[in-house]
């Protein structure tokens, strides 16, 4: 049980985020729901763990904008302060995405910056900046993608931001050992969300996608949520530096 932790899930206002928030609230966590622009996925986010008996507050602040990180934690403690609860973090959940499709003929340096400035310079500069927050013992999950193990051309600069989020956590997992905080990263494959709608709009697409996995089904997000659940719990505490495939054994 998370009773009496405070958890910050980045991008939690719909998705795998939302699906992430739910279950460490539900599991006894206070959790900022932290969102870029979309109010209204959050606040839905926030009155889905109220609705459940669970504690949660909403933390606006766009990622890869100037400033961002700072942004975010200024209002993180305000949220603390309005929730009445001392400052402090125990678990961070980085799992704020989003995709720009495109092979090597068609990614651009714009492109390329906007990817890697969400899925790695941020989270990088979220640990740093939270670490004199984040009590020893802490949860740090990064949300990777299954597309460093299973090459998805079209997804090229996408992928590569996600391969250097695998490193950072290998890297920051040795580092922050003497804390006893873990770090450790979790890879889901196509999973029913609305970033990958176009892989299951339709029946036809659902089903193709569906017999790459073992289980012959697309992913949910309560299965990736129930991993990070598990990895922000006590019984995590000998697992640090690892990514961890949930895929459904897409590629086996």
């Amino acid at each position: 049980m998370l009773r009496g932790r405070t958890a910050l899930v980045t991008g939690a206002g719909r998705g795998i985020g939302r699906a992430i928030a739910c279950r460490l609230a539900g599991d006894g966590a206070l959790v900022a729901v932290h969102y870029g622009t979309d109010e209204e996925s959050a606040a839905e986010t926030v009155r889905l763990v109220t609705d459940a008996g669970g504690e949660a507050f909403p933390v606006r602040a766009p990622l890869g904008a100037p400033d961002d990180v700072s942004t975010l934690y200024r209002r993180f403690d305000e949220g603390l302060a309005r929730s009445g609860k001392t400052r402090g973090l125990d678990i961070l959940v980085n799992n704020a995405g989003f995709n720009i499709r495109g092979g090597v003929a068609d990614v651009t340096p714009e492109h390329f910056d906007r990817l890697m400035a969400v899925h790695a310079k941020a989270p990088l500069f979220l640990v740093q900046h939270g670490l004199p927050r984040l009590r020893d013992g802490g949860r740090i999950v990064n949300i990777s993608s299954a597309s460093t193990r299973v090459a998805l051309p079209n997804s090229l600069a996408y992928t590569m931001a996600k391969a250097a989020l695998e490193a950072f956590t290998r890297t920051l997992a040795k580092e922050l050992g003497p804390r006893r905080i873990t770090v450790n990263s979790v890879a889901p494959g196509f999973v029913k969300t609305g970033l990958n709608r176009h892989r299951w709009d339709t029946p036809e697409g659902e089903a193709a996608h569906a017999t790459l996995s073992v289980f012959g089904r697309m992913g949910l997000t309560d299965d990736v949520a129930d991993i990070v659940a598990f990895l922000a719990s006590d019984d995590s505490r000998w697992i640090t530096g690892q990514n961890i495939d949930a895929s459904g054994g897409v590629g086996l």
